[in-house]
């Protein structure tokens, strides 16, 4: 059955999810795979992945950095970067980063339009450090 939508991708769910006793994985198609990707490039640290040595980001070193102009001039040119070389399915409109400091989070808005279709979206990346919890 053929369609008039261009093809944006088919990639495995992130996290991993196995059916079947492991006969089969759960996938992911067009936005909803870009957006996993997204997900994907922005927690990886670059080195972390052994057959693409150059992909990621690196914004876990940031983390306990302070949330001033420097650190958002630095985000912002991480993910620019990050997303130029590793996702060419869309084009970077800009990213909007949104400080709350009582939490020591960092929300990060990308937003794109995709390459293929020429459809605008946004997507957004909590920026911060969990805080560990004691499991009983």
């Amino acid at each position: 059955m053929a369609t008039n939508v261009p093809f944006l991708g088919r990639g495995w769910s992130f996290p991993p999810t196995f059916r079947d006793q492991g006969r089969s994985v759960d996938m992911t198609e067009d936005v909803v795979d870009i957006e996993r990707s997204l997900e994907i490039l922005l927690s990886t640290r670059i080195g972390e992945r052994v057959m693409r040595p150059r992909y990621g980001c690196n914004l876990d070193r940031l983390v306990f950095e302070p949330l001033d102009a420097t650190l958002q001039s630095t985000v912002r040119d991480l993910i620019r970067t990050a997303v130029l070389y590793y996702e060419p399915r869309i084009l970077l409109d800009d990213v909007i980063l949104t400080s709350v400091p009582d939490e020591g989070r960092l929300d990060i808005e990308l937003q794109y339009t995709v390459a293929t279709t020429n459809t605008r979206y946004n997507f957004v990346y909590p920026f911060y450090l969990e805080e560990g919890v004691e499991l009983s």
